[in-house]
């Protein structure tokens, strides 16, 4: 008979644990997920076991599901199963620009009354600056543990959102990186390393790029998302449409994709294989789950009648390759398929294998938290101020500058109007799919803290539907050594669900500003807050506003942030990530023609700087500076070959005749080219330069390919009257290739024109064979 033993002091140790992280992060400890150490029944099972194999552990897991277990385990309030001592978890949180509260896994309440609120992606994707992008995102993963940890939050976040803002009028275009894939892609892979960390194995919190794919109407003239068919080609959906996404997989390592609302050519997305199975998981390799935006599995039933019954489109879906439902629908529907036939459990085993593989990573059944020391003090941290307030100073663009009459000086400005629907904003300053804020600071305030201030609304809001306050702001306007509009628009305009009608400024507000600043006893700036573009010729060519800078939704800092740009403590630096289209340009363009490329037949411009040749307000790109910098090209290859695999000999005149060699018969490997360029700044006043670098395929290329696109972009600081040189690496199969009309990505041979700020440099692409391969 073994000895009696002694007393084990384990609930001491645990009791001693808890009071230990209680001390450290300074609120409610979060009980494990699963795999609780205090748990005698479950504690040892293998897929507890942190030294097995993630794949192995998930294998055993599933191995000890009933089928009912399983098919609740498909919704995104997963249901808890307490013989395993698995608790229920909320799979949907947001953190496009900040934790948010949209979606019920997350609780602004206790310790956690608010999170960081940074500026609109829109904003932030102005500042071009991929390194604060990935910043952010560390900052935000940082706040969500710490919420988690305490009970607030999941690790689960469906952010970021890389749909290309294809149209200005698009409610959502501020929740996007803007109208470039590039742009977007690259944005899409670092905030997702951001948030996730760089450990494939260990998830700091799970990232989602959504909505795949061709998504970029709420609702407009009667057309609204859950009903919409985007007819698009081959060539729109490979040239543009899905190029962040693809980066976001492959370069960012995301934990996962969400699929749409709308019908692709027929087919919902989230019920296509070809884009879920075949592109995502299998061309992409996406090493995570694939979600379906809330509800667009029941929408696709009951709303597009896709299918004859819900067992039908609960098969539908999964067999795609969608693993999680936001939503009741697969938990309701999914026995029921398998039931009759249309499924089989192996087919729901493969969608959980994805689910749980993710949570396992997160280290949600290790028994313990791998970021457990993150508590409140790590949220709305001074640090993390900083850089909300940092962010939105490199991500407002200074679009109009006379004289120059900015910036403005504390000396001879000594009193300041400060007019205008949002001179005093706040919540409006943080956009949508935000939480709540550690705190703001209006345009009125940061002002306020240069100058003193004289206000006045102006219009009661951004509608701006009569006239009754004008007289009291122009009155404003006559008194003070400068005037300062904040203008623009609000989520009553644009939104979720809420497309633009037009693109002018909202009511009256055109008449406002004309009439302030034919008034003004100083110069007029105007101040912009909008997601989308906004026509403002008339303030473009009135000599009487001096001064326009467009400040996006800059989060809770972006009032501080607006004031420093204009009194100079920072010098701006953000260029537009979008075209700004007159009014004009949506004479002949339904929303619903989904096409890039311009059709003289029709009269249809194009859209994008990449293929509208159009009129502009401001172009992409664009962004003034208080200083002045000069771009020289210290050194860049004049030729570069392009090592082809061997091709078979029936293959050989497709590709070498027609000069564009497809992708995938290139050595692409590491093929890429590499420019050093001297950015000097010639001005008074340091300043930190945004060096965007195009590219134009050579003449004759076809109507098809672009004007020029996007090649690279990097930023550099310059103090004053000096030189920075900077190596800009172009990778050739990735960015000097075209795609055909069949949706084939191809490199032209031939002379390429590089286009960096006013300096063009011709670069000629020749295709070298390696070995043909006889038929």
């Amino acid at each position: 008979m073994a000895p009696t033993s002694m007393p084990c002091p384990c609930s001491s140790l645990v009791a001693l644990f808890v009071v230990l992280v209680l001390a450290v992060t300074g609120g409610e400890a979060r009980d494990p997920f699963a795999c609780d150490p205090r748990d005698v029944n479950n504690k040892n099972l293998p897929f507890c076991r942190v030294s097995v194999p993630i794949a192995e552990r998930v294998k055993d897991l599933i191995g000890r599901l009933t089928l009912q277990e399983k098919v609740s385990l498909l919704v995104d309030n997963a249901a808890p199963v307490p013989r395993l001592g698995i608790k229920g978890y909320e799979w949907w949180s947001e953190a496009l620009h900040g934790v948010s509260n949209v979606g019920p896994g997350t609780k602004f309440t206790g310790p956690f009354p608010a999170a960081t609120s940074f500026p609109q992606v829109i904003t932030t994707a102005a500042s071009f600056n991929a390194s604060l992008w990935e910043a952010i995102g560390r900052v935000v993963s940082d706040e969500a543990r710490a919420m988690y940890n305490g009970g607030s939050a999941g690790l689960t976040y469906w952010s970021p959102n890389v749909n290309i803002f294809r149209d200005p009028r698009w409610g959502r275009g501020q929740e996007t990186p803007g109208e470039d894939p590039v742009l977007a892609g690259r944005y899409a892979a670092n905030y997702v390393k951001g948030l996730q960390g760089t450990d494939g194995n260990r998830l700091k919190v799970a990232a989602c790029c959504k909505h795949f794919t061709a998504y970029d109407l709420d609702n407009w003239n009667g057309v609204d998302r859950f009903h919409f068919n985007a007819r698009v080609s081959k060539q729109d959906i490979e040239d543009t449409f899905d190029v962040p996404f693809r980066m976001c997989v492959k370069e960012g390592k995301v934990a996962s994709v969400m699929c749409s609302y709308n019908q692709v050519n027929g087919v919902p997305t989230c019920a296509d294989p070809k884009l879920l199975k075949k592109t995502v998981r299998g061309q992409w390799g996406l090493d995570g789950y694939i979600v379906s935006d809330c509800d667009s599995v029941g929408v696709f039933y009951s709303s597009q009648h896709y299918t004859k019954t819900p067992e039908e489109a609960a098969a539908d879906a999964i067999k795609a390759g969608l693993d999680l439902d936001c939503g009741p629908f697969l938990g309701l529907h999914t026995q029921d398929a398998v039931k009759r036939g249309l499924l089989t459990e192996a087919d729901v085993n493969g969608a959980l294998t994805n689910t749980l593989s993710v949570q396992m990573r997160l280290g949600m059944f290790d028994g313990s938290e791998p970021y457990g020391n993150l508590g409140p003090r790590d949220v709305c941290s001074t640090a993390h101020r900083e850089l909300a307030l940092e962010a939105a100073r490199q991500g407002i663009v200074l679009l109009k500058n006379t004289g120059p009459s900015l910036p403005l000086s504390r000396r001879r400005h000594r009193t300041v109007a400060v007019i205008g629907p949002n001179s005093n904003a706040t919540v409006t300053m943080i956009g949508n799919y935000a939480g709540v804020a550690c705190g703001f600071t209006s345009p009125l305030q940061g002002i306020g803290s240069y100058a003193k201030t004289l206000h006045q609304l102006g219009c009661v809001d951004v509608a701006c539907k009569d006239d009754s306050q004008f007289q009291a702001a122009i009155d404003a306007a006559r008194q003070a050594d400068a005037t300062v509009l904040v203008m623009g628009l609000d989520q009553s305009i644009e939104a979720e669900t809420v497309d633009r009608a037009g693109l002018l400024l909202p009511g009256r507000q055109q008449d406002l500003v004309s009439k302030v600043a034919a008034a003004s006893k100083g110069p007029t700036i105007l101040v912009l807050m909008s997601g989308g573009p906004v026509d403002i010729t008339f303030a473009k060519n009135d000599p009487r506003v001096k001064g326009i800078l467009w400040s996006g939704y800059p989060g809770q800092a972006g009032g501080a942030a607006i004031a420093d740009i204009l009194f100079g403590a920072a010098n701006p630096g953000g260029k537009l990530p979008m075209t700004w289209y007159p009014q004009e340009y949506l004479t002949n363009l339904p929303m619903t023609n989904m096409a890039m490329r311009p059709s003289r037949s029709a009269g249809y411009p194009g859209r994008t700087y990449r293929f509208y040749k159009g009129p502009m307000v401001y172009p992409f790109g664009h962004g003034l500076s208080y200083t002045h910098f000069v771009h020289t090209l210290a050194s860049a290859p004049t030729m570069v070959s392009v090592p082809l695999n061997g091709h078979r000999r029936g293959n050989s005149s497709n590709n070498i005749s027609n000069k564009a060699i497809r992708v995938t018969h290139a050595r692409c490997g590491k093929l890429s080219m590499s420019l050093h360029v001297d950015v000097k700044n010639v001005g008074s006043k340091d300043g930190t330069h945004t060096l965007l670098v195009f590219s134009a395929p050579p003449a004759g290329g076809g109507h098809w390919a672009p004007h020029k696109q996007l090649v690279a972009f990097e930023k550099v600081h310059v103090p004053a009257r000096s030189q920075q040189r900077v190596q800009v690496n172009i990778h050739v199969c990735k960015f000097l290739s075209v795609v055909d009309k069949s949706g084939i990505r191809r490199i032209p041979m031939g002379q390429h024109s590089i286009h960096v700020g006013d300096v063009k440099h011709s670069v000629s692409l020749q295709a070298q064979t390696l070995g043909i391969i006889k038929s």
